[in-house]
């Protein structure tokens, strides 16, 4: 759905829109339960299933901001979700706006009493500021699969009345529904039936009530800025992390790859979450999770469409969570008056129309891309030289994969051979981990950067070696 919008429309849109930032309380007991899903998104979707569905049903809309009906009319308002006893069941693939918030108080016309004189620019808990975190999340209960598409914060778009800027400006200028409609102008006029905003000050207090989130610091991270009392100090390993650590984690951009090494680190969060969740101890948690989150969600989806997500969600195998990035590129230096993520427009036709179902004139997909095409990096995590690759380089060359080099280490050790599809080509990766024989194909953005595939080389390599050794012999 390509959104559209008459010029007196705009007007008036951009006009509601400033009202829209004046947010209001929603007091009404167990209606905030269900901001529990999404907040987690796609992280806790399996543990609280059951809680969920166990709660009395309401088709209130779950917001704390009011919107105009020309923003209510930016989102497909159509029915997702089933009715009488088919209502945890989704109708129809879904497209979530999932945005997270970080606010000071010059972002708002009103901040609270207890922000003022200190010496120093405090969160708030508010949705009217920047939107530093921006994730596409289709449920699809036709492919029974689940796409996380990050939008880099830095992304530079046009935002309509407002001229070219970062893409996180855009809730700032005009709230979600502006958001919404920048980020479907940017990829290609895909439909965008709801969105959820989340305040960063709830993240970490969410990850303490859920116990902490054991994740692999890639690298020591150690950052200060005190105008906002932002301290990160992080030493690099694998390590069980309280809230406020795994915000610093989350936060952290202050590297050669900045918001985009930010985004995945998310990404890696999310994966060491979903992991995590899977254990009959989160649902006991729940209560307490409930409460300590309820103030600092904001979403137009209800009761009825969050219970259909929770089940769509528990019956979707993990390795059907996949997880990708607009593609595009750094803009250089001097090349703008500011640092861009500048989008690549026919890598995101095709993106969008692989894994989103729009169509363009843009997006000439081929159904399987011939092994010279594609770069891929071989990332090693086993602490070997460089030597020690030799046999897979050549059978990966033996089999017309002409464009493979050696990129910096994993950080993390792994058991399993990670073979990351970094622009979302599952079925080339997937043509990769049957030529190697071993490994596992993960459709996610954490692999390098100029790759198509990156093999993340695990300790199942070392057990292969000899075998590709012998079989890349003369």
């Amino acid at each position: 759905m390509t959104i559209q919008r008459t010029s007196a429309e705009e007007n008036q849109s951009a006009n509601d829109s400033k009202a829209s930032k004046r947010s209001i309380p929603n007091s009404k007991s167990g209606r905030w339960l269900w901001f529990w899903v999404g907040m987690s998104g796609i992280a806790m979707v399996s543990a609280t299933a059951g809680a969920l569905l166990a709660v009395s049903l309401t088709s209130t809309p779950l917001q704390q901001a009011q919107l105009s009906p020309q923003e209510e009319a930016v989102f497909d308002g159509d029915r997702i979700s089933g009715s009488g006893l088919r209502f945890s069941q989704l109708t129809r693939p879904v497209n979530i706006l999932l945005m997270g918030m970080s606010v000071l108080p010059p972002d708002i016309e009103n901040p609270p009493a207890d922000a003022k004189n200190l010496g120093y620019l405090p969160q708030v808990n508010s949705f009217d500021g920047l939107a530093d975190v921006m994730l596409l999340i289709k449920f699809d209960p036709e492919t029974k699969k689940m796409v996380m598409l990050s939008i880099p914060r830095d992304t530079r778009t046009e935002i309509e009345g407002h001229g070219v800027k970062k893409i996180n400006h855009a809730n700032l200028e005009g709230g979600p529904a502006l958001t919404a409609k920048t980020v479907s102008n940017l990829l290609n006029g895909v439909a965008i039936d709801r969105y959820v905003r989340i305040n960063v000050l709830g993240v970490a207090k969410l990850i303490d009530a859920l116990g902490g989130v054991t994740v692999y610091v890639p690298k020591d991270m150690k950052y200060q800025d005190d105008s906002q009392h932002l301290y990160i100090n992080l030493k690099a390993g694998k390590q069980h992390l309280n809230g406020d650590q795994a915000l610093q984690l989350l936060r952290y951009r202050h590297d050669e790859l900045g918001d985009i090494g930010r985004i995945q680190r998310q990404q890696m969060v999310l994966r060491a979450l979903m992991d995590q969740s899977l254990n009959p101890a989160t649902v006991a948690q729940m209560p307490k999770v409930l409460d300590v989150v309820k103030e600092y969600i904001d979403t137009n989806l209800t009761v009825e469409e969050l219970v259909a997500l929770v089940g769509f969600g528990v019956r979707t195998n993990r390795s059907n969570m996949q997880m990708l990035m607009v593609p595009g590129r750094f803009s250089e230096k001097n090349e703008f008056d500011a640092s861009y993520w500048l989008p690549n427009k026919n890598a995101i036709a095709k993106l969008m129309t692989k894994h989103y179902g729009v169509e363009s004139a843009q997006a000439q997909e081929e159904n399987n891309v011939e092994p010279g095409n594609l770069r891929i990096a071989i990332q090693d995590s086993t602490g070997g030289d460089r030597s020690s690759l030799r046999p897979l380089i050549k059978s990966l060359e033996k089999a017309g994969y002409r464009n493979v080099y050696v990129a910096k280490a994993w950080g993390e050790p792994l058991d399993t051979t990670h073979i990351v599809a970094q622009q979302g080509d599952g079925n080339s990766a997937e043509l990769v981990r049957q030529l190697l024989g071993f490994g596992e194909v993960r459709v996610e953005s954490t692999g390098n950067l100029g790759s198509d595939i990156s093999i993340q080389v695990g300790k199942d390599w070392v057990q292969q070696k000899e075998i590709l050794e012998k079989s890349t012999q003369p």
